[in-house]
This record gives C-alpha cells, sequence and structure tokens, in this order.
C-alpha cells in the first residue's frame, strides 16, 4: 500500500504548520520533511545513474519522490524526468524508502525517463539547426553591410551634385538581390527566422534608395531641394544691357512737336 498526503494541516502552538502523512497500513504520521535529521535515522544509499554513481543520504522516512528532488540538484534532472529502480523494480514516488526495504549502502538505479531523452535530442537538433541558420542569415547581413558603405559613398556624391554612371547603380543592386535569393534559400526557424526577415527587410531598403538616387542622378533638379528657384526681379546696370531688371528707357533728343513751320 502506497503513502498519501493529507491535507489537512493543524498549528502545533510554535505558529508552525504541520502536515500528516498515511502511512501503509492506514496510520496517519506526521508528514517528515526531507534532509531532517530529526525525522528519524538517515540512510546512506548509493545512486547508480549511467557511468556516474552518486552518494546520497537522507532521512529514512522519505519517499521516493523525495529522492528524485534531491536527485535533480545533483544531476540536473527534473523529477518527472527521472524513473528509480530499486531491486530490479520501477518505484512510485509515494513509496517509502523504508517500506521499501531501502537500508544503508541499498543501490539504486536512475533512469532517464526515455520520452524526455527523446524530447531533448529533439530540443538540441532543433536548436542546432536554429544556430546554424543564424549563422547564414549573420554572412549575409556582414556582405550586406558592405555594400551599404558603398550605397552611403554614392548617396553622398549624388547629394553633392556628383555625376555616377548608371552602371554602378545596377551593379550595387545586382549584388543585393544576390543577397536576397541568399536568404530566402534558409531554413529558418525561430528566432533565426525572425533574423532573416529583419535582413530581407533592410536589403529591399537598400535596393529602394539606389532606385531613388539613379533617378536623382538622371535627373538632378527632379528632386533636388537646392533647385535654382526663377526671380522676376530685375536689376538696374549702367549700360542696361545684360540685366535682369528692365532697362529704363532713354529720352530721345529729338522733340516731337504738333507745330507746324511753313516752308517756300
Amino acid at each position: 500500500m502506497k503513502s498519501s498526503t493529507s491535507k489537512r494541516r493543524v498549528n502545533d502552538g510554535f505558529n508552525r504548520e504541520i502536515g500528516w502523512e498515511l502511512r501503509p497500513g492506514g496510520m496517519l504520521v506526521q508528514k517528515r520533511d526531507v534532509g531532517d535529521a530529526s525525522s528519524g535515522h538517515m540512510v546512506k544509499i548509493k545512486v547508480s545513474h549511467g557511468s556516474y554513481h552518486h552518494d546520497i543520504t537522507v532521512p529514512a522516512q522519505s519517499t521516493f519522490g523525495d529522492l528524485k528532488m534531491v536527485l535533480s540538484h545533483e544531476t540536473g534532472l527534473e523529477p518527472k524526468e527521472q524513473r528509480l529502480l530499486f531491486r530490479g523494480k520501477e518505484k512510485e514516488d509515494e513509496e517509502c524508502l523504508e517500506m521499501a526495504g531501502v537500508k544503508d549502502t541499498s543501490k539504486v538505479i536512475l533512469l532517464e525517463d526515455p520520452a524526455s531523452k527523446e524530447k531533448k535530442l529533439e530540443e538540441m537538433q532543433r536548436n542546432q539547426f536554429v544556430l546554424k541558420a543564424c549563422e547564414a542569415v549573420a554572412k549575409v547581413r556582414a556582405e550586406v553591410e558592405r555594400l551599404s558603405e558603398k550605397i552611403i559613398a554614392l548617396e553622398a556624391t549624388v547629394r553633392s551634385g556628383g555625376k555616377i554612371m548608371d552602371k554602378e547603380f545596377v551593379v550595387l543592386t545586382e549584388l543585393l538581390m544576390m543577397q536576397l535569393l541568399k536568404l530566402d534559400s534558409i531554413e529558418a526557424d525561430g528566432e533565426a527566422k525572425v533574423q532573416r526577415r529583419i535582413e530581407v527587410r533592410r536589403v529591399q531598403s537598400f535596393v529602394d534608395m539606389l532606385d531613388k538616387l539613379k533617378a536623382q542622378n538622371s535627373n538632378p533638379f527632379s528632386n533636388s531641394k537646392d533647385v535654382a528657384s526663377v526671380n522676376t526681379k530685375w536689376e538696374t546696370f549702367e549700360s542696361g544691357l545684360g540685366s535682369l531688371h528692365a532697362p529704363t528707357p532713354l529720352q530721345s533728343s529729338t522733340k516731337i512737336t504738333q507745330d507746324w513751320e511753313v516752308f517756300d
């Protein structure tokens, strides 16, 4: 018969709560805490875990579930991932060590739960897959970073009014498109998928930027803010020639009169 823990708790007069457990045979006893030396005599157990061996000392009143809690700190395996065998039989968490016949120098075998082990293996493989994809994205990012330096240099030249051959824009655009193809060929999941999406958007933004710079390079006045405005004011020079102001009309020395003079 397996022992079971009662949910009833009473106060012992020292502001402490006392838990009770039902032991095999129907006896209700105070629940013992693992590692509490006052809970009874201690037993030293030899636990075999693959090629590893652990010497564990626990109260004899402990359960196999309690032993799993102690072993979790030693092995890194969660209690639910452990299977404990004693005398060739797997033991349930509620079974008491003492009632099962565990004594000093008794040997207990620890096995990792097959389902848990398989799950860990799958998770490890998935992590390796994600890591490999992240490394592939990082290589593309480094190449795009190198190309971005050339794009920034082109932008500075175009904004300063310099003239650039269209071939340079075409070559950079083709190189960026090659990086997009590389990103598309990367099988990614999880964090790697997020990183790939970010890099795709970054490359596309550079392609758009090159298109705008190419258009501005072909027609520097199309999107330039420094385009000269037409001035309708006129400026006067002494000669009146080459001026943007309408020259003041010169007064003629000939005087027009309506008086008529009679000649013979």
